[in-house]
C-alpha cells in the first residue's frame, strides 16, 4: 500500500496525537510549519510537516521548552543543518582539487627532468 503524499489536519492529529486546534496554533507560532492550502482553505500536510510537529511536540511536552524556546531551538537546528553539509562538501571539493593539483605538478616535474 502506498503512503498518501498529503494528509488532512484530522489525519495529522490522529498520527501525532496532537489536537487539531494545537496544530493550527503552532502554525501561527512556527514558520517551519506551513502546510499547503487548497483554494477552499483546507490544509494539506506533507511528511516534512508531520516531522516538524513531532519535533515541536517533543520540545514542548517532553523537554518542557516554552513555545519561544522551541522555536529558537528548531531555528538553530535548521541553521546547523544548512551550514554543516555545505562545509563538508566544500572540504571534500578542496581535497579533490588539491589532489588534482598535486597529480598535475608531479606530471610536470617528470616532464621537466632531463
Amino acid at each position: 500500500m502506498t503512503e498518501k503524499k498529503y494528509l488532512t489536519i484530522r489525519e495529522v492529529s490522529k498520527r501525532t496525537q496532537v489536537p487539531e486546534h494545537t496544530v493550527r496554533y503552532w502554525e501561527l507560532k512556527f514558520r517551519l510549519l506551513r502546510p499547503l492550502r487548497l483554494s477552499s482553505g483546507h490544509r494539506r500536510y506533507t511528511q516534512a510537516d508531520i516531522d516538524t510537529i513531532f519535533k515541536i511536540k517533543d520540545l514542548v511536552f517532553v523537554q518542557a521548552y516554552s513555545l519561544e524556546g522551541a522555536r529558537k531551538a528548531l531555528a538553530a537546528e535548521r541553521r546547523r543543518k544548512k551550514s554543516a553539509p555545505a562545509a563538508a562538501v566544500t572540504a571534500s571539493a578542496k581535497h579533490e582539487l588539491l589532489e588534482s593539483i598535486k597529480k598535475d605538478l608531479k606530471q610536470l616535474m617528470k616532464e621537466l627532468q632531463p
